[in-house]
């Protein structure tokens, strides 16, 4: 996967993060002297070959108000995670949900969902409801709440020397 001068351009121009104006990626053809058929053309194939996987808002959930977020981590049967963990991940609290290996015998959780609320009742809540969707294919599970940011940018180019 390689990129041409106008691709990196591109990249450059939108991993600050999109305008906050009516048409965002007209605003971003035009200060990259292209048609914004082409510029959208060009993210495409970009996102096609795997040059980028996608462009997503990444709102601060601390300013939004939501300071309770947690991680839910479940410990899911290997035979139903297929089709249980699609269906947790389409809750629409879920804001991101993965399946990962489980490193036993100190981590037995194969299932992460991550949920927010403005208080730790409204996470434990949520909980709740994901607790029931699993039912009995959930032996245990456990929250781990955030205390910063860690990360809030996507993909950043190095400067060409």
């Amino acid at each position: 996967m390689s990129i041409d001068t106008t691709d990196r351009a591109i990249i450059t121009a939108l991993q600050g993060g999109l305008p906050l104006v009516q048409a965002p990626f007209a605003q971003v053809a035009e200060g990259l002297g292209l048609a914004e058929s082409d510029l959208m053309d060009r993210i495409a194939a970009m996102k096609s070959s795997g040059v980028i996987r996608r462009i997503a808002a990444a709102p601060n959930h601390y300013k939004l108000g939501m300071v309770a977020n947690g991680m839910t981590v479940w410990d899911v049967d290997d035979a139903r995670i297929d089709a249980l963990g699609p269906q947790v991940g389409a809750l629409p609290f879920v804001t991101h949900s993965y399946e990962r290996p489980r490193a036993r015998p100190d981590w037995p959780y194969n299932l992460f969902a991550m949920v927010h609320g403005a208080t730790r009742d409204e996470v434990e809540a949520k909980r709740a409801q994901i607790a029931a969707l699993l039912g009995d294919a959930c032996r245990g599970h456990d929250i781990l709440y955030s205390t910063r940011i860690l990360k809030k940018t996507g993909l950043r180019l190095k400067e060409r020397n």
